[in-house]
């Protein structure tokens, strides 16, 4: 790998966000096209968080930690990504279910399916389920539902319901995580998959495509 790249993957791994930003600013002045950066190092980078994080070698504060660094890097490359035509892969809504506002587990989704390479509208905490169906018509491939409570896991199935009285449910697949949901939750109430962390999530997106 190019020693500039190298640079940047390695920034990601330890977390180093004012490392990966100048390294990324670095790499595009010395002429290295954003896409390059993008799927030699800063993708490849989050695969690695995520491979670290399943061995148990990573927890939660080193994931988070790497890909806020990550998403450092993504925006200063962003402007040239749009220039270039790099297109994602794909487009997901998330947001945290209506009644239920921690954020930190879908902001960390957001970030690795971010990494992963998908185009995230992040719909927020508290989010009804009308709002999810404004996202489904926007064409967006996948909606990830996220809740930390038991009291508000049933406006997970209120949401899929949603999305299919609006007649959109065969044009989107449905993914659902959080601290209770069980993959067994996620069958019944009709979702198409479930994650246990962040990491998964983005494996299970591009999965799902």
């Amino acid at each position: 790998m190019n020693e500039k790249l190298n640079t940047i993957y390695q920034a990601v791994l330890d977390g180093k966000m004012n490392v990966v930003q100048s390294a990324v600013k670095d790499a595009l002045e010395s002429g290295i096209a954003g896409g390059d950066i993008l799927n030699s190092s800063l993708i490849p980078a989050m695969g690695e968080v995520g491979r670290l994080f399943e061995a148990g070698e990573y927890f939660v504060p080193e994931m988070l930690i790497a890909a806020r660094a990550m998403k450092s890097g993504l925006e200063i490359i962003k402007p040239s990504l749009v220039k270039s035509g790099n297109k994602p892969i794909g487009r997901v809504a998330v947001g945290t279910v209506k009644g239920d506002l921690h954020d930190i587990g879908k902001n960390l989704v957001a970030m690795m399916l971010e990494g992963a390479g998908f185009e995230i509208m992040d719909l927020g905490t508290d989010v009804p389920p009308e709002k999810f169906v404004e996202a489904a018509k926007t064409g967006v491939n996948i909606i990830g539902l996220s809740a930390l409570l038991t009291t508000t896991m049933t406006n997970m199935e209120t949401t899929i319901k949603a999305i299919e009285t609006a007649g959109l449910r065969n044009q989107v697949k449905i993914i659902v995580g959080g601290a209770p949901v069980t993959a067994e939750f996620a069958r019944n109430v009709g979702a198409d998959g479930f994650a246990p962390d962040a990491s998964q999530a983005a494996t299970l997106a591009k999965s799902l495509l």
